[in-house]
């Protein structure tokens, strides 16, 4: 069961997607399912996916909530600023933020 707060995803920068790919499968036997030509998502332990079309270069741990908005405001009370207000995708809705030491993280929750 899904907690609030707790890790629930991790989604890395894709680049080469195909190539991205090949390797995972060829290298640990990951399977995919993709989502349009720039996003392949997988469940291998932790579910994931890789994005061709990432914002950052670096791994973005997803976290979950059950009332979006609702982390919103406890993240920006704790100190987070806000880099992407919520918006939709398929599955949901999330939001980014960049914690104090300058980490950035999601939060999402189903739609």
């Amino acid at each position: 069961m899904r907690e609030d707060g707790k890790l629930d995803y991790l989604e890395l920068p894709g680049g080469d997607l195909p190539a991205t790919k090949t390797f995972y499968a060829a290298a640990f036997g990951w399977q995919f399912i993709d989502y349009g030509p720039s996003y392949a998502a997988f469940n291998e332990g932790l579910d994931g996916g890789f994005d061709a079309d990432a914002a950052t270069p670096k791994p973005l741990p997803v976290l979950w909530a059950g009332d979006l908005e609702a982390m919103v405001e406890k993240v920006t009370a704790a100190g987070g600023e806000i880099t992407l207000p919520i918006f939709d995708f398929p599955g949901g809705r999330r939001f980014h933020f960049r914690d104090p030491a300058g980490n950035e993280l999601a939060v999402w929750s189903e739609g």
